[in-house]
């Protein structure tokens, strides 16, 4: 079976890891956060049509074709994307949580494109344990370490004067 002459199993692939990238960008849009649902989808979804090209249509045709090289380069382009959402202002460095995001969601859309389901729905479902059910055990852990960093700055701060 075919839609549009694509094989169902890879259009099966791509709904797949849009939906999986939609899990984590609702996530991301509730929280307030940048790389939300669009984002995530499409960087799920260009991540498995890439791992679907290199498996399912390079690979085929040549012996001595190396399928990985657009695989790694998929993994060398998220991180100048990631790297583009963490931001550093003094003390402060925000956008990690977006970041490894981005690393996940792509991640989950390759896992998708080389037919391993059962892996990105797992890793999804984890995630989101992860992102929503630790969210207040990070708060309370982060505000600790906010007193104890005043505490040492003031400390410092005295001690140079």
């Amino acid at each position: 079976m075919e839609l549009f002459g694509i094989p169902a199993d890879m259009v099966g692939r791509i709904l797949l890891a849009g939906a999986l990238g939609a899990l984590a960008g609702i996530e991301r849009d509730i929280s307030g956060r940048p790389s939300g649902l669009r984002t995530c989808m499409i960087i799920a979804i260009s991540s498995c049509l890439v791992t679907i090209l290199s498996i399912d249509v390079f690979m085929p045709m040549n012996d001595r074709t190396d399928v990985t090289r657009m695989t790694a380069a998929v993994v060398s382009g998220i991180g100048f994307l990631g790297a583009g959402v963490i931001l550093h202002h003094r003390t402060d460095v925000v956008g990690l949580t977006t970041a490894s995001d981005i690393w996940l969601v792509a991640s989950l859309g390759m896992a998708v494109g080389a037919k391993m389901y059962a892996l990105a729905i797992f890793v999804s479902l984890f995630t989101l344990v992860a992102l929503i059910g630790l969210s207040p055990v990070s708060y309370f852990f982060s505000g600790i370490g906010r007193e104890r960093n005043s505490k040492w700055q003031k400390e410092n701060s005295n001690n140079e004067k």
